[in-house]
């Protein structure tokens, strides 16, 4: 059987097979899904379409999808994060047609997310909400069979929310992201460890004692500053929300404008969902030898394009992934095309921390296969008895026992005469 596909080397499968099954062994808690799904098939006869980071993990979560039934397609939710043989393993032994090449131009991601629309998906799974956007844009005809979608990340949830507001949304979304036991740890530790990973797989740098900019104190900004603190670098936050600036201040940090950093940064890390973060004014105030990379979403936090016209000439790449730029006497290096840095230039996030994303993600799916006629357009949370329970399983997997209420407690916290 021919399985549709658009991958760099099916000859790469047999790698990619073993690399997903040692991410799998860290997944501990979406096996146990797996092996439910694969009992009660809830998904059976659904049709889904995934953009997502084609990576280990993500394979163990189509592989879920797969053993519940669902009849399952994916495409790749940035040109840079593909891993080219997990992609081929899921095309030749899983058998699941996948339309992802790392290091596509922008014609062919685009190709790539209409192949995924072409299997007129029930559900769409969304990772910076490529598939929602382009439905509602450009292939509006596949509306009909949609039942709803999920969405994985903070950007994604931020364009669909707008969409909802406007009134454009056309079906209920899930948002992946606002579950507890995906931004509470994987924002925070798998993008604080991976974005770190990224900067130094490109750059082979010490960090300790380097000024470390990270643009932005969400979830993922909050990981990246500890984990560069905790390797000894000096951070400094920049924020526009006066709640998360103050935070950052009483976590230790310097926080300043970042017209003002701009001076000081060895390293900037952007993590907003924003656009133009760093920006020409920013640019034209930087030491010799800054460092800017994006751990947003989308390629847009770096004005890359007023920086090349700021520049001598075409930007060098001198190390792979590290683009220099010379403005007179003076260089600037991106990292990654200001792509996802921690995907581009390393693994993404570990497998564990992958595992509770992805639980949210498969339940999410069951969950709008079993509340679709309850459903209006609009975005959700995934309920909070869910969560529990992604974190109980994640607990019980890692050995960790926990207290339970007595009846006495219970009863305390459920009333109200007794006080002082």
């Amino acid at each position: 059987m021919t399985i549709a596909n658009d991958i760099k080397d099916i000859e790469l499968a047999t790698g990619g097979r073993y690399r997903i099954e040692w991410a799998g062994q860290e997944m501990p808690v979406l096996k146990q899904i797996r092996q439910r799904f694969a009992r009660e098939k809830p998904l059976e006869g659904l049709r889904v379409s995934a953009c997502l980071h084609v990576t280990t993990e993500t394979a163990n979560l189509m592989q879920t999808l797969q053993a519940g039934g669902a009849d399952v397609v994916l495409t790749a939710s940035n040109p840079l994060s593909t891993q080219d043989d997990v992609a081929a393993s899921l095309v030749a032994n899983d058998e699941i047609p996948v339309y992802a090449i790392k290091g596509e131009d922008n014609a062919t991601y685009y190709q790539h997310i209409h192949a995924a629309l072409d299997h007129k998906p029930h559900i769409t799974m969304d990772d910076g909400a490529d598939l929602v956007g382009t439905i509602h844009k450009d292939r509006r005809e596949v509306l009909d069979e949609i039942v709803g979608g999920t969405e994985e990340t903070t950007t994604g949830v931020i364009r669909l929310r707008a969409m909802a507001q406007d009134g454009a949304l056309q079906f209920p979304v899930i948002a992946v992201n606002d579950s507890a036991t995906k931004h509470l740890f994987d924002n925070r530790y798998g993008t604080g460890q991976s974005t770190i990973d990224g900067i130094i797989r490109a750059t082979n740098i010490l960090l300790a004692g380097r000024v470390v900019v990270v643009a932005g104190y969400g979830w993922c900004s909050r990981g990246i500053a500890m984990r560069a603190a905790g390797l000894g670098a000096n951070v400094i936050v920049t924020e526009v929300n006066s709640l998360r600036a103050l935070e950052a201040v009483m976590d230790g940090y310097r926080v300043m404008p970042m017209l003002e950093a701009a001076t000081l940064g060895d390293i900037f890390v952007t993590a907003t969902g924003d656009v133009s973060v760093i920006d020409r004014q920013h640019f034209a105030i930087m030491k010799d030898g800054a460092i800017l990379c994006n751990s947003g979403h989308f390629n847009v936090e770096i004005n890359l394009e007023a920086l090349a016209e700021m520049s001598d000439g075409p930007a060098t790449l001198v190390r792979p992934l590290v683009e220099e730029y010379r403005l007179g006497d003076r260089s600037i290096y991106v990292l990654g095309e200001g792509r996802l840095i921690n995907l581009a230039a390393a693994e993404g996030h570990p497998a564990s921390v992958m595992d509770m994303s992805f639980a949210n993600q498969a339940l999410g799916a069951e969950y709008l296969m079993r509340n679709v006629e309850n459903l209006a357009a609009q975005v959700y949370t995934i309920p909070t008895d869910v969560d529990q329970e992604i974190a109980r399983l994640k607990l019980q997997a890692m050995g960790v026992s926990i207290d339970a209420l007595t009846e006495q407690q219970e009863a305390y916290l459920n009333q109200w005469q007794e006080g002082t």
